[in-house]
């Protein structure tokens, strides 16, 4: 059941919603020097964009999302009354989203692997913070959360995607929650200590892309709409307050090693194709 994984986490008692960063005291008055370098970039970054928007629009608008209607006949789908169907529904995550997301969550698709004991739980959200503009580029932003459980149908073990990097950590036989990051969506195990994260996939990093990465959201914002920047502070990047059971949220919930099929039918053709499973399982 336990595979190896890029990153392993631990759960700890420190409160989501606390911050980590400390304030640094003392407001200094920018010099002359300081304020011409200022206005040098600004005027390097208005160029940049420029360039940007060019390329953008002589290559034209990037993809939009067409999420099929929910079909009737998904391959493997499970009736309400199947015992992996009422299982799923038991399992299901709750979701706490960063109280500013603007992206809705489309559809979730429950898979119920047919041997080992875990469940996938796949998230499309409607689209992603950045890159909307780039032609070819995915139109919506596939997540999952595995859910592991022991003998007693009780969850010990979750997963979850997070930018190209399994997290792991055991879960103490309760409800699972998952913190779901701003505009990207990654997938936080509720509780986990931050410091475990790779370091340039941390919050501190992805709350600084939301700096420097303001050109790449205004030209996805002209493109496909969406935010153009996240404009609070630190410690509201990581308020994640807006609950989202998921209970009631499954588009459908099948039996399947292989889920690729099922996913099609209910995400669309052009959906991101993460890995099915964590690795070992």
């Amino acid at each position: 059941m336990r595979g190896i994984v890029r990153i392993r986490t631990r759960l700890s008692h420190r409160p989501s919603g606390s911050s980590l960063i400390q304030p640094i005291g003392g407001i200094c008055e920018p010099t002359s020097v300081e304020v011409a370098g200022l206005r040098q970039s600004t005027e390097r970054r208005a160029r940049r964009f420029s360039g940007l928007l060019l390329v953008a629009l002589s290559a034209g608008c990037g993809p939009r999302a067409h999420i099929p209607l929910r079909p009737i006949d998904v391959p493997g789908a499970l009736p309400l009354s199947d015992s992996g169907a009422i299982l799923a529904r038991s399992l299901a995550p709750v979701l706490y989203l960063q109280r500013d997301e603007k992206f809705p969550l489309s559809r979730v698709a429950a898979v119920v692997h047919p041997v080992k004991p875990i469940i996938a739980y796949h998230l499309l959200w409607r689209d992603d913070v950045n890159g909307a503009w780039i032609p070819f580029t995915v139109p919506t932003d596939q997540e999952i959360i595995w859910i592991g459980y022991d003998s007693t149908k009780a969850p010990v073990d979750v997963w979850t995607y997070w930018h190209g990097t399994i997290l792991h950590t055991p879960w103490p036989k309760s409800q699972v929650a998952i913190n779901v990051q701003w505009g990207k969506h990654g997938s936080l195990p509720r509780g986990i200590r931050e410091s475990d994260l790779p370091r340039q996939k941390s919050l501190n990093f992805f709350y600084a892309a939301t700096r420097f990465l303001i050109p790449d959201m205004l030209l996805s914002r002209a493109m496909r709409g969406g935010p153009a920047s996240f404009p609070y502070g630190y410690a509201r990047y990581r308020d994640f307050s807006r609950v989202v059971p998921l209970t009631d949220r499954l588009d459908v919930i099948v039996r399947a090693d292989k889920p690729d099929q099922a996913l099609r039918a209910v995400f669309g053709d052009k959906y991101s194709r993460k890995p099915a499973w964590p690795p070992g399982i």
